[in-house]
């Protein structure tokens, strides 16, 4: 048996997150078989807003056959934006608009709750509110981010169109057009974790590591996890939260994994006073993304790649760094960018910038979350609410929208 999740190498190079303060999350070896309400399978990002909803009312068990926080998590550029990868207008020919309303209003409150638990937990992660500049591009230009900006304006989603001449006044940036919005944020995803699962584990969680689940069986009663330590773990319900290396067996119809690319400047980049408080990306594929970070950081990501493995390859990590920067320059000419980080990573797609938040198929007491497109943070806040509804015997009203097919 090799594992019940497919194996990825998750990232390349140095993240910038590796080296934040405050990661500390005390783990344990699995030294008995153990029994619990839930077991969550994978302690990243996901993983710690699971545990941190679930530890409030049930006994929960953690496992990562990594240490804590050391697969794709790190690899985030953390812009914890409400605005899905497919506008809502092209969301809204793929599903309805309907359920893109639904889905927009969704994310939307999601990173409202996320800036609640934060406050209320007293996180320290550099979360700090944002707005988000969209800029037009060669896939959405200055006619769809119009229509765009009316769309989400119509039902009630803070967002304004501006013309070339308004972005140029505003922003210095040279583009036919823009989305400003409000009511994103960013900040540091690995502190995040780290203080969610620290949170958990005062309320009753347990993380093990570096425990690996080997196989999962169901029965009426619950699931049985069979791992590499030789002990196993009886839960009434398993949620698997491993990022992009989907549980086997757990389809992801439309769903790919690809590669992408990060690095952040020296801290105290000089950098227009605007760009403090906003995050810029642009409607372009590939996209070139960027925002500073609290120490005056200014990180920067991009020129995805449709392919699982290519993050992998160091020289491509420097070839891709460099096309990144000379964008950056282009759309920024000012700013001088001095690499100080530079990291890539695998990144999961799915064909509506939606994520799969659903039970396993075949499996009872199981459930699969895969965070999918450039939201991932704010989905896990979501997956949290829903798999914790699903649990508590009550259902979210939006679980439709996450369950692949619909």
């Amino acid at each position: 048996m090799t594992g019940a999740t497919i194996k990825r190498d998750l990232r390349t190079g140095r993240s910038l997150w590796a080296d934040s303060h405050g990661l500390g999350v005390p783990v344990r070896p699995l030294k008995a078989a153990i029994s619990v309400d839930v077991a969550i399978v994978g302690a990243g990002i996901s993983g710690a807003f699971m545990a941190h909803e679930l530890s409030r009312d049930h006994s929960v068990a953690v496992l990562d056959r990594r240490p804590p926080l050391t697969g794709s998590t790190v690899a985030s550029t953390a812009l914890l934006q409400w605005e899905i990868d497919l506008p809502l207008t092209a969301l809204a020919d793929r599903i309805g608009m309907a359920k893109a309303k639904r889905a927009y209003l969704r994310s939307r409150s999601a990173v409202d709750d996320l800036k609640r638990i934060v406050t209320d937990e007293g996180i320290v992660c550099g979360l700090k509110d944002k707005d988000t500049l969209y800029l037009a591009g060669d896939e959405y230009g200055h006619r769809a981010l119009e229509a765009e900006a009316e769309a989400r304006a119509a039902i009630g989603l803070e967002s304004e169109y501006i013309g070339p001449e308004m972005l140029r006044e505003r922003f210095g940036i040279d583009r036919t057009g823009a989305i400003v919005s409000q009511g994103s944020a960013s900040g540091d995803p690995a502190r995040l974790a780290a203080g969610l699962l620290r949170r958990a584990q005062a309320a009753g969680a347990k993380v093990y590591s570096r425990v690996e689940v080997m196989q999962a069986v169901s029965d009426p009663d619950g699931v049985t996890l069979l791992t590499d330590a030789g002990h196993a773990v009886r839960a009434k319900s398993v949620v698997f939260c491993c990022g992009y290396e989907f549980p086997k067996g757990v389809p992801t119809p439309g769903a790919k994994v690809i590669s992408t690319w990060a690095m952040a400047s020296k801290p105290r980049q000089r950098c227009p006073a605007w760009l403090r408080d906003t995050l810029v990306w642009e409607a372009s594929d590939p996209y070139l993304y960027f925002r500073m970070g609290g120490d005056g950081r200014l990180i920067v990501g991009g020129e995805d790649e449709a392919s699982p493995d290519a993050h992998a390859d160091k020289a491509k990590l420097k070839r891709k760094c460099e096309t990144i920067a000379a964008k950056l320059k282009r759309l920024l000419p000012e700013v001088e960018f001095e690499i100080d980080y530079s990291w890539a990573g695998a990144f999961g797609e799915s064909s509506t910038g939606l994520p799969s938040i659903a039970p396993v198929p075949d499996m009872d007491h199981a459930w699969a979350v895969m965070g999918f497109g450039g939201n991932g943070i704010t989905y896990s806040v979501i997956a949290s609410q829903v798999v914790s509804a699903a649990l508590r015997g009550g259902a979210d009203p939006d679980a439709d929208l996450y369950r692949p097919g619909h």
